[in-house]
This record gives C-alpha cells, sequence and structure tokens, in this order.
C-alpha cells in the first residue's frame, strides 16, 4: 500500500519558495489550508493541498491578487476548461474577422480599380463588421462611443491574461452570489451583498480606469441588454459563463425570477440597493486600494 505525501508547513514552505508566514497567512484567510490532521494533533499539507497551492500560484502568476483567486478557485472552474472556452471565443472572433476581411478586400479591389463599390458589397461588409466581438463587444458599441470604447480595450490590454479571469470567473461569481443571497431573502443592505457590491464597482472601475462616462455607458447596457452583456452567466435567468462566454453551467434562479432580462434588472436594483447609504446617496467606487487590488501580486 502506498503512502500518500503530506507536507508540514515548514516542508511545503521549502518545496515551493514560499516563507512559512505566507502559508500562515494563506490558511489565516482561508485561501489554502493544511486538510489532514495528525494523530499527536499537527496539521499537514495533502497532495490535494499541494495541487491547489500550484493554482494558486500559477494564477497569481497571471497578476490576480488573492481574493480574486480565492473566487477563481472556490467557483470550481476547471482551469483547462478555461482556455478551452476562451480560445473558442477568439477562434470565433477570427472566423468574424475573416470575413469582415474579405469583404473589406472587396471594397479595396472596387475603389482601386476607379469603380464605386456596389451597394450590396458596402452592405455585406456592414453585417461582417457587426458580427466581430463577443455579444458583450457588440452591445456596449450601441452604448459607447469609439473614444470610450478605446479606454476599455487598453485597460484590458494592459491587464494582459489576468482580464480574461477577472471577467470570466470572479465576475460571473459575483453575479451568481448576490443572486443567491437575493433569493434567500437577505435585505440589500446586508454587509454581504454590499461587500459584493464594492467588489464589482472595484472590477469596474479597473476596466474603466474611472472614467464616469465609460462606466455610465457600461450600466446603460446592462440595464437595456442584459443578457448579451452577461454573456448567459448562469444563476440569473439563465446557465453559462461570463461576458462573451456562455458555457459554463451553474444553478438558475429560484422560481419568480422571471424572464432573464427582468432577472438581470432585479438583480441590477437588488445591488443599487445595497450602495445606497441610510441618507439616501450613493456611494460610488474610488480607485481599489494596492492591497485588495485585482491585480495585486503580494504574497502576504
Amino acid at each position: 500500500m502506498t503512502t500518500a505525501t503530506t507536507w508540514k508547513v515548514g516542508q511545503l514552505a521549502e518545496a515551493s519558495g514560499l516563507t512559512v508566514r505566507t502559508l500562515h497567512h494563506w490558511d489565516t484567510i482561508g485561501l489554502l489550508s493544511p486538510s489532514r490532521r495528525t494523530p499527536g494533533g499537527h496539521r499537514e499539507y495533502t497532495e490535494d493541498d499541494a495541487a491547489r497551492l500550484y493554482q494558486v500560484l500559477a494564477l497569481r502568476g497571471l497578476g490576480l491578487g488573492l481574493e480574486t483567486i480565492a473566487t477563481c478557485l472556490d467557483s470550481g472552474i476547471d482551469p483547462l476548461r478555461l482556455v478551452r472556452d476562451h480560445l473558442a471565443g477568439v477562434e470565433e472572433s477570427l472566423s468574424a474577422l475573416e470575413a469582415l476581411r474579405g469583404r473589406l478586400r472587396r471594397l479595396e479591389g472596387s475603389l482601386s480599380a476607379g469603380t464605386a463599390p456596389e451597394a450590396r458589397d458596402l452592405l455585406a461588409a456592414l453585417k461582417a463588421l457587426g458580427r466581430t466581438g463577443t455579444t458583450a463587444d457588440r452591445a456596449l458599441r450601441r452604448h459607447l462611443d469609439a473614444d470610450q470604447l478605446q479606454v476599455l480595450a487598453a485597460r484590458g490590454a494592459a491587464l494582459g491574461p489576468a482580464a480574461h479571469y477577472l471577467l470570466e470567473v470572479e465576475w460571473p461569481e459575483l453575479y451568481r452570489r448576490a443572486a443567491r443571497l437575493r433569493e434567500a431573502g437577505v435585505p440589500p443592505t446586508d454587509r454581504r451583498v454590499r461587500r459584493l457590491a464594492a467588489r464589482m464597482d472595484e472590477l469596474g472601475v479597473l476596466f474603466s480606469g474611472g472614467d464616469a462616462g465609460v462606466s455610465a455607458g457600461v450600466r446603460a447596457a446592462w440595464r437595456a441588454e442584459p443578457e448579451e452583456m452577461a454573456g448567459g452567466v448562469g444563476g440569473v435567468g439563465g446557465s453559462g459563463s461570463g461576458p462573451g462566454s456562455g458555457s459554463r453551467p451553474s444553478p438558475r434562479p429560484g422560481t419568480g425570477s422571471g424572464s432573464a432580462p427582468d432577472a438581470w434588472r432585479e438583480l441590477a436594483d437588488y445591488l443599487d440597493q445595497s450602495r445606497t447609504g441610510p441618507d439616501g446617496t450613493t456611494h460610488t467606487p474610488d480607485t481599489p486600494h494596492t492591497k485588495d487590488h485585482p491585480c495585486s501580486t503580494r504574497a502576504t
């Protein structure tokens, strides 16, 4: 019979290149805790714990903060599936761009030959242009101008691979948690709801750069076209994953949620109420603090 390998905190710290202090801190915040207890009462890390440690370090290497990493791991997302879902979205976008390139080349050929493009070619190019990007991208184009879209694109590019995890994993999970609290009858003024709303607002600031116009446009898109913006986030009138995806299953809302758009709007109202103080004023987020910044790579 093969004995499973276990590690005491000092041994795992040495093997992973971390400090004992870091592992103790991660244990305290619930990110990574030793799951085995010896007959003598000592706690030890198991092979499953080591696998989780690898995931923590891998996600941290992408620039994700500890709170975001915990959300990603606790939501039960398979990293391989995440990559495949992301790849599928990229492939879809590439296909749409290839179609657009073909249409534009036809227009270029007509103009180079000194002839006016046919109306059908112009319409085909417009149709192909409208198909590029995700459903959320197309919805945003209807609510943001070119400069505002450029702000979003630049902020997303600056985040690199971390942007995918923030949008595709953490943000949808925050909405699912808020939906569960609402369905359980938890009032919007509850600390748990307000903490979720605050985290959503931090992510919003991260991607908008604090631009009030961009934030207003994104919120208007969510209000007017919630299903397109959500890409089918499960637990709120449908199933799926975050913006631009649509393949990760999760619990459906309870009875009485109504249609998916209505469920989204009701949830948006619920979260807005959590942002309203006793004096009736709405609290808006400032730039995220360093210690809570989703792209902070601090170990402790």
